[in-house]
Protein backbone atom coordinates (compact mmCIF):
# COMPACT_ATOMS: atom_id res chain seq x y z
CA UNK A 1 0.00 0.00 0.00
CA UNK A 2 1.37 3.53 -1.09
CA UNK A 3 0.77 5.80 2.18
CA UNK A 4 2.61 8.73 0.56
CA UNK A 5 -0.24 11.31 1.06
CA UNK A 6 -1.04 13.43 -2.22
CA UNK A 7 0.77 16.42 -2.32
CA UNK A 8 3.51 15.85 -0.19
CA UNK A 9 6.98 14.24 -0.82
CA UNK A 10 6.55 12.85 2.90
CA UNK A 11 5.04 9.12 3.61
CA UNK A 12 2.33 9.05 5.93
CA UNK A 13 3.05 7.48 9.78
CA UNK A 14 3.13 4.36 10.09
CA UNK A 15 -0.30 3.17 12.03
CA UNK A 16 -1.08 -0.12 13.78
CA UNK A 17 -4.43 -0.72 11.11
CA UNK A 18 -1.99 -0.45 8.29
CA UNK A 19 -0.36 -4.00 9.17
CA UNK A 20 -1.55 -6.47 6.77
CA UNK A 21 -2.22 -10.16 8.41
CA UNK A 22 1.04 -11.49 6.58
CA UNK A 23 3.50 -9.22 8.20
CA UNK A 24 1.92 -9.74 11.48
CA UNK A 25 2.07 -12.84 11.67
CA UNK A 26 6.03 -12.74 10.57
CA UNK A 27 6.45 -10.49 14.00
CA UNK A 28 4.55 -12.74 15.90
CA UNK A 29 6.13 -15.84 14.35
CA UNK A 30 9.18 -15.00 15.02
CA UNK A 31 8.80 -13.60 18.74
CA UNK A 32 7.79 -16.92 19.02
CA UNK A 33 10.86 -18.63 17.47
CA UNK A 34 13.40 -16.50 19.33
CA UNK A 35 11.93 -16.11 22.91
CA UNK A 36 9.35 -18.15 22.63
CA UNK A 37 6.80 -15.53 23.48
CA UNK A 38 3.22 -16.29 21.77
CA UNK A 39 1.08 -13.18 21.18
CA UNK A 40 -1.74 -14.93 19.91
CA UNK A 41 -3.75 -14.65 23.06
CA UNK A 42 -3.77 -11.08 23.20
CA UNK A 43 -5.83 -8.40 21.53
CA UNK A 44 -4.69 -7.82 17.64
CA UNK A 45 -5.30 -4.34 17.55
CA UNK A 46 -3.21 -3.45 20.84
CA UNK A 47 -0.17 -5.55 19.85
CA UNK A 48 -0.34 -4.25 16.51
CA UNK A 49 -0.01 -0.50 18.17
CA UNK A 50 2.19 -0.72 19.86
CA UNK A 51 4.43 -2.64 17.14
CA UNK A 52 3.58 0.21 14.72
CA UNK A 53 5.32 2.62 17.40
CA UNK A 54 8.66 0.84 17.32
CA UNK A 55 8.44 0.48 13.74
CA UNK A 56 8.20 4.83 13.83
CA UNK A 57 11.02 4.44 16.44
CA UNK A 58 13.44 2.91 14.22
CA UNK A 59 12.18 5.48 11.20
CA UNK A 60 10.38 3.01 8.82
CA UNK A 61 6.68 3.83 7.38
CA UNK A 62 6.56 0.48 6.14
CA UNK A 63 6.96 -2.85 8.24
CA UNK A 64 8.59 -5.00 5.53
CA UNK A 65 12.15 -3.03 6.14
CA UNK A 66 11.41 -3.44 10.53
CA UNK A 67 11.31 -6.83 10.15
CA UNK A 68 14.63 -7.47 8.39
CA UNK A 69 16.06 -5.55 11.26
CA UNK A 70 13.98 -7.49 13.59
CA UNK A 71 15.49 -10.75 12.19
CA UNK A 72 19.00 -8.95 12.10
CA UNK A 73 19.54 -7.79 15.70
CA UNK A 74 18.88 -9.75 18.25
CA UNK A 75 18.70 -6.67 20.52
CA UNK A 76 15.73 -5.30 18.77
CA UNK A 77 13.82 -8.47 19.52
CA UNK A 78 14.55 -7.39 23.36
CA UNK A 79 13.74 -3.37 22.45
CA UNK A 80 10.20 -4.74 21.04
CA UNK A 81 9.49 -6.78 23.87
CA UNK A 82 10.00 -4.27 25.90
CA UNK A 83 7.43 -2.37 24.04
CA UNK A 84 5.03 -4.81 23.94
CA UNK A 85 4.72 -5.81 27.35
CA UNK A 86 2.67 -3.95 29.60
CA UNK A 87 4.83 -2.63 32.05
CA UNK A 88 2.24 -0.13 34.05
CA UNK A 89 1.63 -0.89 37.44
CA UNK A 90 1.07 0.48 40.84
CA UNK A 91 1.86 -0.13 44.58
CA UNK A 92 -0.90 -2.76 46.33
CA UNK A 93 -2.46 -3.33 43.03
CA UNK A 94 -6.04 -4.62 43.79
CA UNK A 95 -5.63 -3.68 47.38
CA UNK A 96 -8.14 -6.76 48.66
CA UNK A 97 -5.42 -8.94 47.10
CA UNK A 98 -3.06 -6.93 49.33
CA UNK A 99 -5.00 -7.58 52.18
CA UNK A 100 -5.51 -11.24 52.16
CA UNK A 101 -2.01 -11.32 51.88
CA UNK A 102 -1.40 -9.29 55.22
CA UNK A 103 -3.70 -10.27 57.08
CA UNK A 104 -3.87 -14.18 56.48
CA UNK A 105 -1.34 -15.70 53.99
CA UNK A 106 1.98 -13.79 54.62
CA UNK A 107 1.22 -14.86 58.57
CA UNK A 108 0.53 -18.39 57.45
CA UNK A 109 3.31 -18.66 55.86
CA UNK A 110 5.50 -17.63 58.59
CA UNK A 111 3.52 -19.72 61.03
CA UNK A 112 4.26 -22.91 58.37
CA UNK A 113 8.25 -21.87 58.29
CA UNK A 114 8.43 -22.00 61.75
CA UNK A 115 7.42 -25.17 62.10
CA UNK A 116 9.27 -26.51 59.78
CA UNK A 117 12.43 -25.41 61.24
CA UNK A 118 12.85 -22.84 58.95
CA UNK A 119 14.19 -18.85 59.11
CA UNK A 120 13.27 -18.32 56.01
CA UNK A 121 10.11 -17.24 53.82
CA UNK A 122 10.39 -17.15 49.85
CA UNK A 123 8.07 -14.43 47.42
CA UNK A 124 8.40 -14.24 44.01
CA UNK A 125 7.03 -11.68 42.12
CA UNK A 126 6.72 -13.04 38.54
CA UNK A 127 6.54 -10.31 36.06
CA UNK A 128 7.46 -7.79 38.47
CA UNK A 129 7.36 -4.79 35.72
CA UNK A 130 9.14 -1.48 37.68
CA UNK A 131 8.99 -3.31 41.11
CA UNK A 132 5.33 -1.85 42.38
CA UNK A 133 4.55 -5.32 43.02
CA UNK A 134 7.71 -6.91 45.03
CA UNK A 135 8.17 -3.65 46.58
CA UNK A 136 4.52 -3.92 47.60
CA UNK A 137 5.12 -7.39 49.43
CA UNK A 138 8.77 -5.65 51.16
CA UNK A 139 6.60 -2.81 52.86
CA UNK A 140 4.41 -5.77 54.17
CA UNK A 141 7.49 -7.50 55.22
CA UNK A 142 8.32 -4.29 57.15
CA UNK A 143 5.73 -4.81 59.79
CA UNK A 144 5.20 -8.68 59.59
CA UNK A 145 8.12 -10.40 59.39
CA UNK A 146 9.42 -11.68 63.00
CA UNK A 147 13.04 -10.72 64.23
CA UNK A 148 14.15 -14.38 63.59
CA UNK A 149 12.48 -15.16 60.24
CA UNK A 150 14.11 -13.62 56.81
CA UNK A 151 11.78 -12.21 54.19
CA UNK A 152 13.02 -12.90 50.76
CA UNK A 153 11.38 -11.12 47.45
CA UNK A 154 12.43 -12.17 43.83
CA UNK A 155 11.76 -10.19 41.10
CA UNK A 156 11.82 -10.98 37.41
CA UNK A 157 10.56 -9.75 34.36
CA UNK A 158 11.77 -10.06 30.56
CA UNK A 159 12.67 -6.72 30.12
CA UNK A 160 16.10 -5.84 31.18
CA UNK A 161 15.50 -1.79 30.65
CA UNK A 162 12.23 -2.05 33.12
CA UNK A 163 14.18 -3.99 35.83
CA UNK A 164 17.01 -1.31 36.08
CA UNK A 165 14.36 1.21 36.38
CA UNK A 166 12.99 -1.04 39.13
CA UNK A 167 16.27 -1.08 41.17
CA UNK A 168 15.86 2.86 41.00
CA UNK A 169 12.77 2.33 43.00
CA UNK A 170 11.85 6.27 41.84
CA UNK A 171 8.01 6.59 41.27
CA UNK A 172 5.21 9.32 39.61
CA UNK A 173 2.70 9.96 42.22
CA UNK A 174 -0.13 7.86 40.04
CA UNK A 175 2.07 4.48 41.02
CA UNK A 176 1.23 5.63 44.41
CA UNK A 177 -2.29 6.41 44.88
CA UNK A 178 -3.20 3.08 46.87
CA UNK A 179 -0.18 3.83 49.16
CA UNK A 180 -1.08 4.62 52.91
CA UNK A 181 -0.46 8.19 53.92
CA UNK A 182 1.78 7.00 57.11
CA UNK A 183 3.55 4.89 54.84
CA UNK A 184 4.19 7.76 52.39
CA UNK A 185 5.99 9.22 54.60
CA UNK A 186 7.85 6.59 56.47
CA UNK A 187 9.11 4.97 53.15
CA UNK A 188 9.28 7.36 50.94
CA UNK A 189 10.87 10.63 49.79
CA UNK A 190 10.01 13.24 47.28
CA UNK A 191 12.39 14.04 44.38
CA UNK A 192 10.95 16.72 42.41
CA UNK A 193 7.54 15.91 41.18
CA UNK A 194 8.75 11.86 42.11
CA UNK A 195 9.31 9.99 44.98
CA UNK A 196 11.47 7.45 45.62
CA UNK A 197 11.51 4.37 47.71
CA UNK A 198 14.13 4.00 51.08
CA UNK A 199 17.38 2.23 50.37
CA UNK A 200 16.28 0.09 53.31
CA UNK A 201 12.96 -1.67 51.86
CA UNK A 202 14.81 -1.83 48.35
CA UNK A 203 17.29 -4.12 49.13
CA UNK A 204 14.70 -6.59 50.53
CA UNK A 205 13.58 -7.40 46.50
CA UNK A 206 16.58 -9.15 44.15
CA UNK A 207 15.67 -8.36 40.84
CA UNK A 208 16.92 -10.78 37.87
CA UNK A 209 15.77 -10.69 34.10
CA UNK A 210 13.76 -13.83 33.86
CA UNK A 211 12.11 -15.50 30.52
CA UNK A 212 9.79 -18.29 32.70
CA UNK A 213 9.45 -20.23 28.96
CA UNK A 214 13.41 -21.09 29.43
CA UNK A 215 14.56 -24.50 30.59
CA UNK A 216 16.48 -23.23 33.49
CA UNK A 217 14.81 -24.03 36.96
CA UNK A 218 12.52 -21.88 38.48
CA UNK A 219 13.34 -20.76 41.80
CA UNK A 220 11.86 -22.43 44.82
CA UNK A 221 9.22 -20.12 46.50
CA UNK A 222 6.65 -20.25 49.12
CA UNK A 223 4.38 -17.55 47.43
CA UNK A 224 4.08 -16.61 43.80
CA UNK A 225 2.68 -13.75 42.23
CA UNK A 226 1.80 -14.36 38.58
CA UNK A 227 -0.97 -11.80 37.88
CA UNK A 228 -1.62 -11.03 34.38
CA UNK A 229 1.46 -12.62 32.72
CA UNK A 230 -0.23 -15.67 31.15
CA UNK A 231 -2.13 -13.60 29.50
CA UNK A 232 0.67 -14.20 26.66
CA UNK A 233 0.81 -16.84 26.28
CA UNK A 234 -0.89 -19.97 24.28
CA UNK A 235 -2.94 -22.71 26.37
CA UNK A 236 -0.49 -25.16 25.68
CA UNK A 237 2.92 -22.81 26.96
CA UNK A 238 0.19 -21.67 29.88
CA UNK A 239 -0.18 -25.45 30.92
CA UNK A 240 3.69 -25.92 30.87
CA UNK A 241 4.38 -22.37 33.39
CA UNK A 242 1.51 -23.75 35.73
CA UNK A 243 2.92 -26.96 36.04
CA UNK A 244 6.32 -25.51 37.11
CA UNK A 245 4.83 -23.24 38.76
CA UNK A 246 3.48 -25.99 41.14
CA UNK A 247 6.15 -28.03 40.91
CA UNK A 248 8.43 -25.35 43.24
CA UNK A 249 5.75 -24.24 45.66
CA UNK A 250 5.69 -26.51 48.67
CA UNK A 251 2.81 -27.93 50.56
CA UNK A 252 0.79 -25.01 51.92
CA UNK A 253 2.36 -22.56 49.45
CA UNK A 254 0.32 -20.13 47.16
CA UNK A 255 -0.01 -19.21 43.78
CA UNK A 256 -2.05 -16.07 43.13
CA UNK A 257 -3.09 -15.14 39.35
CA UNK A 258 -4.90 -12.10 38.06
CA UNK A 259 -8.03 -11.00 38.31
CA UNK A 260 -8.83 -11.33 34.68
CA UNK A 261 -7.30 -15.22 35.20
CA UNK A 262 -8.69 -18.73 36.16
CA UNK A 263 -6.66 -22.03 36.71
CA UNK A 264 -7.71 -24.80 34.39
CA UNK A 265 -9.33 -27.35 35.47
CA UNK A 266 -6.53 -29.62 34.73
CA UNK A 267 -4.72 -28.43 37.64
CA UNK A 268 -7.76 -28.31 40.39
CA UNK A 269 -6.30 -32.08 41.61
CA UNK A 270 -2.81 -29.61 42.66
CA UNK A 271 -4.65 -26.35 44.38
CA UNK A 272 -6.87 -25.46 46.54
CA UNK A 273 -9.13 -22.16 45.84
CA UNK A 274 -8.31 -20.50 48.87
CA UNK A 275 -9.59 -16.99 47.88
CA UNK A 276 -11.60 -17.26 44.52
CA UNK A 277 -12.89 -13.63 44.27
CA UNK A 278 -8.62 -12.74 44.64
CA UNK A 279 -7.23 -15.18 42.22
CA UNK A 280 -5.21 -16.78 45.32
CA UNK A 281 -4.72 -20.73 45.75
CA UNK A 282 -2.94 -22.94 48.09
CA UNK A 283 -1.17 -25.91 46.70
CA UNK A 284 -1.92 -29.11 47.89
Amino acid sequence: MDRRASGTQHPTPFIGSDFTEEDFEAVRDHLLAERGIDLGMYKDRCIKRRIATRVRARGFYAPGPYLEVLRREPEEVTALLAALTIHVSQFFRNPSTFAVLEGVVLPDLVVRAREDGRREVRLWSLGCAAGEEPYSLALLAETLAPPEMKISILGTDLSPAVLERAREGLYDALRLGEVPEAVLKGYFSEEGHQFRLCRRVREKVRFECRNILDSGAYPPADLILCRNVLIYFGRRDQETILARLAAVLPSGGYLVLGRAETLPGEFRGMFHVAYPAERIYRRI
